[in-house]
């Protein structure tokens, strides 16, 4: 007989900027793009969305009023490891999102200024959704052991 077949869960990717133009120009770019967009105007509004969403990779602008979108990630990585994180910034010098990118706190810095289809920016937010689709089959096909790993380097 046939086994059953798998359905793969359609990921959903979290936009953040405090910028209306910005995040309405994201979502007219992105309709074709197969996943869930979420969109959030501030960092508040983020971590809000994330309390009640299950969202899987975050795309957020450098500088907001509130919290830097470093601040941001720092916070999403320690309430929801699993999240792959990006950030788009026209300082790409900034010592802090550099040292972040070093140490992989964040996945990919997105330079500003960007013009959807001429960074490519729709293929490294898709690179984003299968870096967090690998991730998670590393973690189910080794029992956990990889978390266990990662636990103890940070130590």
């Amino acid at each position: 007989m046939f086994g059953k077949k798998k359905t793969v869960k359609k990921r959903t990717v979290l936009f953040v900027d405090d910028d209306d133009i910005i995040l309405k120009s994201l979502e007219r770019g992105l309709l074709d793009e197969s996943y869930n967009k979420l969109f959030a105007k501030s960092c508040k509004a983020a971590l809000e969305i994330l309390q009640r969403e299950e969202v899987h990779v975050v795309v957020t602008d450098m500088r907001m009023p509130e919290m830097s979108g470093l601040e941001l990630l720092r916070i999403v990585r320690n309430e929801y490891p699993h999240i792959v994180g990006m950030v788009l910034s026209g300082h790409e010098q900034d010592a802090a999102l550099q040292t972040a990118l070093d140490r992989g706190e964040i996945f990919r810095l997105i330079p500003k200024p960007w013009k959807l289809g001429k960074v490519d920016f729709e293929t490294l937010v898709r690179r984003a959704v299968e870096h967090y689709n690998l991730q998670g089959k590393s973690v189910r096909s080794d029992g956990g052991k990889l978390e266990q790993c990662k636990a103890k380097v940070r130590e």
